[in-house]
């Protein structure tokens, strides 16, 4: 079958399919890659130049989603502009994250990754509601996979540049500066281009009611969020306490991120005819076994395996869950991601602050991730005991 050409709709002011896959996967490679998951590499960094303590650590990730928690809170109460969110989220990223490059005091690390976590939160939301829909328009639904692949994308590169940083002895400050030099690069780009492309897509989304039998699905997705989270955010430091060379534990969050980016497309490409939530029941399973990987064993196999398996499911999982709220949701659909964000958000809070607390009470490094690996296994139950919502009631129809 001829491919479409992908123009913009003659409706004034709407975004074509291209512009939207390339906002949205440039959108997220910074909302989520630097804004969310930059801390990440750059921990065994600010642990060895900055005397970063692992609690501190945990500290200084839990106030990121808190931030995010709270970015989602304000989304349910009032949803945004998505044009604004994707704005305003992108500059406050861009700021907040040359600001930890300007201090070495805790408490200001702390209040600027709780801004971060909020700004990010903002930006999904945002892109959520201004590039799906015109993919939706322009029946380029498929190309998702592309849009969602920019977390990966950015997580990739925030990774890689974690990696040069380690073998180039730059330091955690000077890599801060890096990350939020370029997030405001790219915050420009695309507050000028958004401002350009979608100008009838910016009214605020009226508030609607949630459908009935989707808070299971939005328990499930905050369990997701508990359960990813740990090897998320504690990978690299992991990899670092085993093993010495930074030109290989280096590398175990690119390739988290490489897997991130080429799962959704993958998934896009090959997968585009199952059900949104039988992606997310089968992506929770493989998550589940990257949880224990490290569990069985320490070594540089085990961690790749953990990277590959985590990094390769949780964005097909938290786009599958994306897909199945839009097509429940019908005009809730935004205050549903919102909320499905919120509890998603609610979940990261609770893994890492478990970490330190399993360890003092004598738990080990391994209690968290099989309790993790358990909450994923029981939450893809529910949802396979769930059924698909009938069509009648997709957009609140009685």
């Amino acid at each position: 079958m001829e491919r479409k050409p992908a123009t913009p709709l003659p409706t004034g002011g709407q975004p074509s399919a291209d512009a939207a896959v390339w906002v949205g996967m440039l959108g997220l490679a910074a909302a989520m890659g630097i804004g969310r998951f930059s801390f990440t590499p750059l921990l065994p960094l600010m642990q060895q130049d900055a005397g970063l303590t692992l609690a501190q650590g945990s500290w200084l990730a839990t106030a990121n989603y808190i931030g995010y928690l709270a970015g989602a809170l304000i989304c349910i109460a009032a949803v945004p502009a998505p044009r604004r969110a994707i704005q305003w989220g992108l500059a406050a990223i861009a700021v907040f994250t040359l600001a930890m490059g300007t201090t070495e005091m805790f408490a200001l690390w702390l209040a600027w990754r709780l801004i971060g976590g909020a700004a990010s939160a903002f930006v999904l939301v945002g892109v959520s509601g201004w590039a799906m829909p015109a993919l939706a328009r322009h029946e380029r639904g498929h190309w998702s996979g592309h849009v969602f692949a920019g977390v990966g994308v950015g997580i990739c590169f925030a990774g890689l540049v974690g990696l040069v940083a380690g073998l180039q002895h730059w330091g955690s400050r000077a890599t801060w500066l890096v990350l939020g030099a370029l997030a405001g690069v790219l915050a420009l780009t695309l507050w000028t281009f958004v401002k350009g492309e979608a100008r009838a897509a910016n009214a605020s989304t009226p508030r609607a009611p949630l459908p009935g039998g989707t808070w299971p699905m939005v328990i499930c997705y905050g369990v997701f969020g508990y359960g990813y989270i740990i090897p998320a955010t504690f990978l690299p430091a992991l990899a670092r306490h085993y093993i010495d060379d930074p030109a290989i534990f280096g590398w175990v969050w690119p390739v988290f991120g490489a897997a991130a980016a080429l799962s959704t497309i993958l998934i896009s490409q090959f997968g585009g005819r199952q059900a949104p939530r039988r992606v997310w029941i089968a992506g929770l399973w493989v998550l589940a076994a990257g949880v224990l990987a490290p569990v069985l064993a320490v070594n540089l196999f085990t961690l790749c395996l953990a990277a590959l398996c985590v990094g390769g499911t949780f964005m097909v999982i938290t786009m599958a869950g994306i897909q199945e709220a839009r097509r429940i949701g019908g005009a809730a659909a935004p205050r549903l991601i919102a909320t499905m964000t919120a509890a998603f958000a609610i979940g990261q809070i609770v893994g890492p602050v478990t970490v330190p607390l399993f360890a003092a009470f004598g738990g080990g490094a391994a209690l968290p991730n099989i309790v993790a690996a358990l909450a994923l296994a029981a939450s893809s139950l529910v949802l396979a005991r769930g059924r698909a919502m009938p069509e009648h009631l997709l957009h609140g129809s009685k």
